[in-house]
């Protein structure tokens, strides 16, 4: 999805048109049954030229999932909503602060092996202010064009499951399950208008802890 030029006219449109993606998609939630929610923050932003989204890498210091590619997120507090919850990670893992009003709307659960549920949230930020990203958390962040995004998955059999690992081929290398599931389904949804469902793909299992 390119913004066209420079007339910041066409952004809305875009907004408009994922808006209705989402709305026409018949979500999936998933029962917590002994899982922790959590949720995570699908950020589009436009970087002058085109749509993207941002994808974060784990800092290395973190207790669990260290250095694993990462969509802005974590686990809900008690009581908070899935959407407050995403909305509270990007401020605090990215410095940037949207409102709920910017919720564009939600993708399918997906249930981890390391024991949470996923809500996947899609943020409309537009022109995003610069980004604070918090060096506790985020070792580093990318930006990924929607067009880079448009690419079809690899998938791999492991012993320890009969699934199919899901895995996308970007930023110079792979992204593994939850992320790349939560990242295709995006692509299938939003830009290629396909109703796809993620949630039976694999991680890898260095992502099982």
């Amino acid at each position: 999805m390119r913004r066209g030029g420079d007339d910041d006219a066409v952004a809305p449109t875009a907004r408009d048109a994922i808006t209705s993606a989402l709305a026409a998609f018949a979500r999936h939630a998933v029962p917590l049954a002994g899982r922790r929610p959590a949720a995570v923050a699908v950020v589009i932003v436009d970087d002058g030229e085109e749509l993207a989204l941002l994808l974060t890498r784990r800092a290395t210091r973190m207790r669990a999932h260290a250095g694993q590619w990462a969509l802005p997120g974590g686990r809900a507090d008690e009581g908070e909503t899935t959407v407050a919850a995403a909305l509270r990670e990007l401020e605090e893992e990215l410095g940037l602060r949207c409102a709920e009003e910017d919720v564009l709307g939600l993708l399918d659960d997906y249930a981890t092996r390391s024991g949470y549920v996923i809500t996947p949230v899609v943020v409309w930020c537009g022109r995003a202010a610069v980004l604070v990203p918090n060096p506790d958390e985020v070792a580093s962040v990318h930006v990924v064009r929607l067009s880079e995004l448009d690419v079809e998955p690899r998938f791999e059999t492991i012993p320890e499951s009969s699934a199919p690992v899901i895995q996308l081929p970007l930023l110079g290398g792979y992204i593994h399950a939850p992320t790349a599931a939560l990242l295709h389904q995006f692509r299938e949804v939003v830009l290629r208008g396909r109703p796809t469902r993620v949630a039976h793909y694999e991680q890898p299992t260095f992502a099982w802890r």
